[in-house]
């Protein structure tokens, strides 16, 4: 593989976990955990995770970091070719795409290929943890036909982008305060985003954040909250998503990065959450496109 398409950073030695604060928890095993970070975008390619010649993005550098800290490997990659290999050696996949997996892109960085989608559904199914931020929701891949009309990667990330409005600042309702990463951020906070709104929601999901609509600007957004981060199962496999994550300030601070590690650290199998399905009851017209 091309060293421009991979960049490891070994993560500092595991800590005990009450070195950590409450949004992370550490594996039991004395052993650094491996997460592939897989981040190319085909169609509109977003700011943070596009790369300056051989300069890893903004979010790869936030999450290689993040990794130093707590004590997780980190792999940074834009070559789809990688899911026609071995990827067990990792313990989550983590994505941040757009546009269909399987196509090529202007900075001809190698597609998935459809088999290379399939693989990863698999092995997920199987047990691997998946995380995965914003625009992903807005992938195409072409294994097998769609599950009821979704597409079958969508259906296993648990939504599928509709579209988005002018950047603003809303509020994200906490309704999972017990899930990792909740901690200590009240019943709500706020924050300057692009907010996506989205459909095609299961309804196995256990919603973490609503997205508030009341009062935001935007044509879309004139519709009942919505779930905005969620967890699910896809057979024995973790997912965890979050609609956040377009901007570099959002990576950068907080309530972001608490929120992204406890999902991380969940996926990855560190600390149990009850996961039972809960959007009926949290965010009953989530269906509901407007008003």
């Amino acid at each position: 593989m091309d060293r421009r398409e991979m960049m490891r950073t070994t993560g500092a030695a595991l800590l005990g976990a009450t070195a950590f604060p409450l949004r992370w928890a550490a594996a039991a095993e004395k052993k650094p955990q491996k997460v592939l970070y897989f981040t190319r975008n085909c169609g509109y390619y977003h700011s943070v995770v596009r790369r300056k010649g051989d300069q890893l993005s903004h979010s790869e550098k936030i999450l290689v970091d993040l990794g130093k800290q707590h004590g997780f490997e980190v792999t940074c990659s834009k070559d789809g070719t990688l899911f026609d290999g071995d990827f067990a050696q990792y313990d989550v996949i983590a994505l941040y795409c757009n546009g269909n997996l399987t196509r090529p892109n202007k900075a001809k960085e190698p597609p998935m290929s459809s088999q290379g989608v399939q693989r990863l559904m698999d092995a997920v199914a199987a047990g691997k943890g998946l995380v995965a931020y914003h625009s992903t929701c807005n992938c195409r891949g072409t294994a097998g036909p769609p599950k009821d009309g979704v597409d079958p990667f969508l259906h296993m990330v648990g939504g599928t982008f509709v579209r988005h409005g002018p950047q603003q600042k809303a509020t994200m309702r906490i309704t999972s305060p017990k899930f990792p990463g909740m901690q200590d951020l009240g019943e709500s906070f706020a924050l300057r985003e692009e907010w996506y709104a989205m459909r095609n929601f299961p309804k196995d999901l256990h919603v973490i954040l609503v997205q508030e609509t009341a009062g935001m600007k935007g044509k879309c957004y004139q519709r009942p909250p919505f779930p905005s981060t969620w967890a699910r199962m896809h057979g024995k496999g973790r997912v965890w998503f979050s609609s956040m994550a377009h901007r570099e300030d959002v990576w950068s601070g907080q309530p972001f990065q608490q929120v992204l590690l406890g999902g991380l650290a969940w996926a990855l199998g560190n600390v149990d959450a009850d996961v039972t399905p809960n959007i009926e009851q949290v965010a009953p017209k989530a269906w509901q496109l407007t008003n």
